[in-house]
């Protein structure tokens, strides 16, 4: 296990968005949260990784309480996020980018003349390892769509993550597209021995890629399970996947 919630618990304006959840990641799974639009999974993610206060319960990481802690203290505990649009620094290469990424982590800001032969070797095997090593010299705002979440994702290797959290990684991509960057993801777990808990709303994507999926519904979690066990959920199919 490296992530747990207990009781925890988010209201806005009376409106309960997550409802008392507890859940369970285990180290090395590829685990999927889905559910209809409103149904708390955007809320959930921000409780866990601190863009938002929870109400009541507790985040624990790698058997500790994360609870109070900030979004920058986490990060560099191993928690890292992305988020459905690609967060990447338009005006700096790839290389840079993923430089940056690594030495922040380690605590360093130097400026870009000082930093230029620093950890070389790291980032060059980070680029080469999500598939842009051709175009570490391209500035991120000229990347296409996907190269850009390609970047992202190096970007967030360069963080050196235990746990790597997706919030809907193939928003706005073709069909081409994300199977090409839920094929990284999966070689990016075993290769670098991450756990990934993910968002989204393609269902083939979820069911190829996922070893287990949690399904949420007005703020709870109605199912959660491997994705035959999902699947067969009668109330699964009635709620989210529109089945009778």
């Amino acid at each position: 296990m490296i992530l747990e919630t207990v009781g925890l618990n988010k209201t806005f304006g009376g409106i309960t968005a997550v409802d008392k959840m507890d859940l369970i990641v285990n180290e090395g799974d590829v685990h999927a949260i889905i559910g209809p639009n409103g149904a708390g999974k955007s809320t959930f993610f921000n409780l866990v990784t601190k863009y938002l206060k929870p109400d009541a319960g507790k985040v624990i990481f790698n058997k500790e309480d994360i609870t109070e802690m900030g979004p920058d203290r986490i990060c560099k505990r191993g928690l890292v996020r992305s988020f459905q649009r690609a967060s990447i620094y338009p005006m700096l290469t790839a290389y840079e980018s993923v430089q940056m990424s690594l030495l922040s982590q380690e605590g360093k800001t130097l400026s870009f003349r000082l930093i230029k032969g620093l950890v070389k070797k790291e980032t060059e095997e980070i680029l080469e390892s999500v598939g842009l090593t051709e175009q570490a010299g391209f500035l991120g705002a000229s990347l296409s769509q996907g190269d850009k979440k390609r970047l992202e994702l190096a970007i967030t290797l360069g963080n050196r993550p235990k746990l790597l959290l997706l919030d809907e990684p193939t928003a706005g991509m073709s069909h081409e597209e994300t199977k090409s960057i839920m094929e990284l993801i999966s070689s990016m777990s075993e290769r670098h021995g991450l756990t990934v808990l993910f968002c989204e709303h393609d269902m083939s994507v979820v069911f190829g890629i996922a070893k287990r999926i949690t399904v949420m519904h007005q703020g709870a979690i109605i199912a959660d399970g491997k994705p035959e066990e999902v699947r067969k959920s009668t109330r699964v199919k009635k709620i989210y996947l529109g089945e009778e």
